[in-house]
């Protein structure tokens, strides 16, 4: 298995450096790291690269777009299977161990938990259990959502998020890979979901695939509107890039 782990990232000059050390950290060090500079105005590519790690550049403004340009150079360059994380996050020590169990176990996609960070500055307690209630509630409104339900789906909605997810490299051709998009036009991590699970089964969420996401969202956004946002981006607020 030949694992690379892909980190889009935009203006995180401030903060990448916590989530390559994250990576650095991991008790599965049996892969390779790559981070794309998605057109980034700060010195973003730069601490990336004085930790030694591989930068790739994707001007094109965009989650799916960047996510997706990393994880096409890995498989040019060999990957069989991709890890995605984002670049305000920190992976869980046991997060790649995790994955490659989650392969070996037959899987073809796999996704994770999502659980707030401490370390950015103090949570009040409602912080602390509303990202994941977000993901919950999104992952049940995904089951319900018309767009999630077709007779050619071979399976279930399962909700994975972008910023923890992981895919064999044959599956992420297959399925046309991430979408091309900017964070704001579509949730590219959900429009990949529906892409495999109209061509297999063999996808699943583990609970032990887990990464600490920043918390920045919901204080620019609010608790009614980070809740929009993510329910199909009903709320558009005017600096949608959060720094």
């Amino acid at each position: 298995m030949d694992l690379w782990v892909v980190v889009p990232a935009y203006n995180e000059a401030a903060g990448i450096e916590a989530t390559l050390r994250a990576l650095a950290e991991q008790d599965d060090d049996g892969f390779t790291l790559v981070v794309v500079d998605n057109g980034s105005t700060d010195g973003t590519a730069e601490v990336a690269r004085r930790l030694g790690v591989e930068v790739v550049r994707e001007p094109r403004k965009g989650t799916g777009a960047a996510a997706d340009t990393g994880m096409r150079h890995a498989i040019a360059h060999g990957a069989t299977h991709l890890a995605r994380t984002d670049a305000d996050c920190l992976p869980r020590r046991d997060w790649v161990r995790n994955i490659r169990r989650a392969f070996g176990d037959g899987l073809e996609m796999v996704g994770g938990r999502l659980l707030p960070r401490t370390d950015e500055f103090p949570l009040k307690l409602w912080e602390r259990r509303f990202i994941p209630l977000v993901v919950d509630v999104a992952a049940l409104f995904g089951r319900f959502r018309p767009g999630n339900r077709d007779a050619a789906y071979l399976g279930p909605y399962v909700m994975m998020p972008g910023a923890t997810v992981a895919i064999t490299a044959d599956l992420y051709e297959r399925a046309g890979g991430f979408p091309r998009t900017a964070i704001e036009e579509l949730h590219e991590d959900r429009a990949l979901v529906n892409a495999v699970r109209r061509l297999t089964a063999g996808y699943a969420s583990r609970r032990d695939v887990v990464v600490y996401g920043s918390v920045r969202r919901l204080r620019a956004y609010g608790l009614v509107g980070t809740l929009a946002w993510y329910a199909d981006h009903h709320y558009r607020p005017q600096v949608i890039d959060v720094r």
